[in-house]
């Protein structure tokens, strides 16, 4: 059996050959470092061998070899599986971190002075990855044109989809794909041009001439197809697009700063109105922006100050019209605004990260009002897609449950198939625990989406409920009242209820009842009731 020092001569090797200027360790899975090279005992300032590789990053922050601040954003780097970190040394060097995790859960740290490349970088105002100019050299160009009257513009250009690429496929794919993605926008700008990478995956034209706005436009439409168009990166065929926003110089702005916020803003709104397309700046967009803002801060504020409600929307059995639960629908009122749509603050919620309190909150209140019942009715509960990208999604419903008293055969959890998208096989994994403890699982708005047969099969569902949009046109269109037919039937066989939503007439509950469906929901049979009126027409009932 080969020793664990055999297994990193080649390591060790490519740190000599950086000289001086590279160190090697492995780490082993239970923190400790078990070899080190001679440049890393130098770089820590003592023995590596046998330490914890925790307590070595804080002897050198405490010694003041690493900048403060270095231990906190190394760990999180290593936590969150980044393959580099850079990070500065007290006396000005830029040093390297570079892991590489081994079949054994131990890591590879490799730490190489980059610092000569960092200087000479910034010096040369250069992308290091693409050689295209960054933003340093972006924003001095601007400063140059910005005051005068001429007819340049701006073009932020941002890949769709580049996220999965670079997650699926790996970063070294990503990195190539961008390369690729820099030499075909180069060739269509002129020789006055500027092609500038200022993120991750975002790029910045600076078109000199031109007749604006049309030369802008035409060339957001040739960047949109060409960046559009498949590429092969080692040896995978890979698909992205692009969104671009524009701003023009001098009208859109007076300074480098306020013309790439202009362009932003722009690149923000095509990428809101369905990706693959362009939009030009508009001081509209800075009053929407401002007033989204205003809506965040108050968004924050009212889950803070508990400003929030739930209403219960009755569900009934057709046959018997007999009550069978309640849907639980969040509601916000404020003096200032009103009443504030769901469909407008849900999903600024999940955009900025507020899903995960805001539904724990609707979930808790909602099993504790229905415990309170004098029967045992269901209550249903939606659950954001985003919801389920938190690992503690299941304990925070366990709680909720234990908290409340509510029985698990009593809690019906809603998910659109969103929830199913991203992560399919994490989040049937998350179900089927939840199924195991008794807890029901509908999925909503169903027929809505591209994918939902093949999620019944990957998923037993209790309820199938089927989107409004079917009901409302079920009298008017035959393919409305095919589609419903054809749910209730696939439910009856894969012995799943069936449940529509949104029935407002008589002539829409008949006709569901005649089609199989089994239960009903809507302002026919019962609107939204607040929990007091909830809890009153549960008594009657029972």
């Amino acid at each position: 059996m080969s020793s664990p020092n055999h297994r990193l001569e080649p390591y060790a090797v490519e740190a000599r050959c950086f000289g001086s200027m590279s160190g090697a360790l492995r780490v082993g899975h239970d923190g400790l470092v078990t070899f080190a090279n001679e440049w890393a005992h130098v770089f820590f300032g003592s023995a590596c061998v046998g330490k914890r590789m925790e307590d070595l990053w804080n002897e050198s922050e405490k010694a003041g070899h690493v900048s403060s601040g270095t231990v906190g954003s190394l760990t999180a780097a290593l936590s969150a599986k980044r393959p580099q970190h850079l990070f500065d040394t007290r006396d000005g060097r830029a040093i390297m971190l570079s892991t590489d995790w081994l079949p054994d859960d131990a890591m590879l740290l490799t730490l190489t002075d980059v610092t000569f490349v960092v200087r000479t970088t910034v010096s040369q105002q250069r992308d290091v990855l693409t050689g295209l100019a960054n933003r340093l050299a972006l924003l001095g160009k601007l400063a140059d044109i910005a005051h005068m009257s001429t007819s340049a513009a701006l073009l932020y250009v941002d890949l769709d989809r580049f996220k999965v690429v670079n997650d699926t496929l790996g970063h070294p794919v990503g990195d190539a794909l961008l390369k690729l993605v820099a030499e075909r926008i180069l060739r269509l700008l002129g020789p006055h041009d500027l092609l500038a990478r200022v993120g991750g995956d975002e790029f910045v034209i600076l078109q000199i001439k031109g007749e604006q706005p049309q030369a802008a436009e035409a060339l957001a439409r040739k960047a949109i197809e060409i960046v559009g168009r498949t590429y092969l990166v080692h040896g995978h065929s890979v698909q992205v697009g692009a969104s671009v926003g524009i701003a023009l110089v001098a009208a859109d702005g007076n300074s480098p700063d306020e013309l790439i916020k202009s362009a932003d803003l722009a690149l923000f709104k095509a990428k809101s109105s369905g990706r693959g397309t362009f939009r030009f700046f508009t001081d509209a967009m800075d009053r929407e922006i401002q007033a989204r803002r205003a809506l965040e801060i108050d968004l924050r504020r009212a889950l803070a100050m508990k400003e929030f409600s739930l209403v219960y929307q009755p569900q009934f059995e057709i046959e018997g019209k007999l009550l069978v639960g309640f849907e639980a629908l969040i509601r916000w009122s404020t003096p200032d605004r009103g009443s504030v749509s769901p469909a407008i603050f849900i999903p600024l919620a999940e955009e900025i990260g507020l899903i995960d309190a805001l539904g724990e909150w609707v979930l808790r209140t909602a099993c504790k009002d229905a415990a309170g019942w004098t029967a045992p009715l269901s209550i249903s509960v939606n659950l954001s897609p985003l919801q389920f990208k938190n690992p503690k999604l299941v304990e925070t419903i366990l709680s909720a449950l234990a908290a409340s008293g509510l029985a698990p055969s009593l809690l019906d959890l809603e998910i659109t198939e969103g929830a199913l998208i991203d992560n399919t096989d994490v989040v049937v994994t998350m179900l089927r625990q939840l199924k195991e403890l008794g807890v029901k699982v509908s999925i909503d708005d169903f027929g809505t989406g591209y994918s939902s047969l093949s999620y019944l099969q990957k998923f037993p569902f209790d309820k199938i409920k089927i989107d409004q949009s079917f009901i409302r046109s079920m009298e008017s269109s035959h393919d409305s009242a095919a589609i419903v037919r054809a749910v209730t039937a696939l439910g009856r066989s894969l012995g799943m209820t069936t449940i529509a939503e949104g029935v407002e007439t008589d002539a829409q509950l008949q006709q569901i009842a005649v089609e199989g469906c089994r239960q009903v929901q809507g302002y026919l049979t019962g609107r939204p009731l607040s929990g007091a009126d909830a809890a009153a027409l549960v008594e009657r009932q029972s």
